[in-house]
């Protein structure tokens, strides 16, 4: 059964330069278990797909389109409605728990705000339910912390909070946004870790947002490639790593640093910048830096080609896309 259909989401945001199309047709599909990985530069509409299943869009922004969960379209929803989901349904967490958490209560204060108004715990039941949660990912001297502000606790430990938080009410869906993109990488491996064992004993579905193509590869079934606001190749996670088809997939990756690649040689990268979402192209949105580029990519949008039952890819050189494959694109 589908747990979220997101079908022809649209979101603009009205800005004084103009219109920004910051999410341009995207439909997602995930049932309740399945992970989704989200991958793409930074400006490319990753967190603005999130903060949209959330409800939480900026006041400029204007939707399109239909968000389903369990076959309610969320974006027919009024605030109080979303707030009954929100924290309760579907829960985030955010790249930045210091901008997240309120500094002024305690982060025991701030786990218990959902227990009680979703659950309708009393404050004693909250109070030790949410010392379970602290304990469960991983916080020391639970009794202690629970009394503790944000600013008292490391970062670690405060992403720790923010997953206790999201946690609280067991949701369908968990969405993490970039979750350990402020920690080191002892503590980022501890994070996911985490994450993934409290996915799998719940039975959440889970949409992870990431720069990091091997955090994607190791924690999602899924994987959604994003530029210009759409989905440029979606697929399962071993077929998109395998075949690695669109022209901006293959450019991700050449991108990545290799075991043995010698101090003295540049890493790969992929000309140009991120289109600016005021003045994108006509057509294909990654056009003015891709390598396959012709005259027929900037003057039409590529159609979806399915190459088999769950991958898609959007490229009008889609014969030199898989040619390509082996790496030579931005050799």
């Amino acid at each position: 059964m589908t747990l979220l259909d997101v079908r022809n989401l649209n979101i603009t945001l009205q800005t004084a330069m103009g219109e920004a199309r910051a999410v341009r047709d995207l439909n997602i599909t995930l049932k309740k278990g399945e992970t989704l990985g989200i991958v793409g530069e930074s400006g490319c509409g990753k967190s603005m797909t999130a903060l949209a299943l959330m409800g939480l869009l900026p006041e400029n922004a204007t939707t399109s389109g239909e968000l389903l969960l369990s076959g309610e379209d969320l974006l027919e929803k009024s605030e109080k409605e979303m707030c009954t989901i929100r924290g309760n349904r579907m829960a985030m967490i955010f790249q930045e728990p210091m901008t997240s958490l309120n500094p002024v209560h305690t982060v025991g204060r701030q786990i218990m705000e959902p227990l009680r108004l979703h659950r309708g715990l009393s404050k004693k039941e909250a109070f030790e339910e949410a010392k379970r949660l602290l304990d469960r990912v991983g916080i020391p001297n639970p009794s202690e912390r629970i009394r503790n502000h944000p600013h008292q606790l490391s970062g670690g430990q405060r992403q720790r909070v923010m997953i206790a938080l999201a946690l609280s009410c067991s949701p369908d869906i968990l969405i993490a946004d970039e979750p350990t993109t402020a920690l080191d990488v002892t503590i980022q491996d501890q994070i996911l870790e985490l994450i993934q064992t409290l996915v799998d004993e719940e039975g959440m579905s889970l949409v992870l947002i990431s720069h990091d193509l091997g955090v994607i590869a190791e924690n999602t079934q899924k994987v959604m490639v994003m530029y210009g606001g759409t989905a440029v190749e979606t697929g399962s996670t071993d077929r998109i790593f395998d075949e690695l088809t669109h022209p901006y997939t293959q450019g991700l990756f050449a991108a990545m640093p290799k075991i043995g690649m010698g101090r003295n040689r540049r890493l790969t990268t992929i000309p140009g910048t991120v289109p600016d979402l005021i003045n994108l192209p006509k057509g294909c949105t990654f056009t003015d830096r891709c390598p396959l580029a012709s005259e027929k990519c900037g003057g039409a949008v590529p159609a979806r080609s399915q190459m088999n039952e769950s991958h898609t890819v959007m490229c009008h050189h889609l014969d030199k896309a898989i040619k390509a494959r082996g790496g030579e694109l931005y050799q």
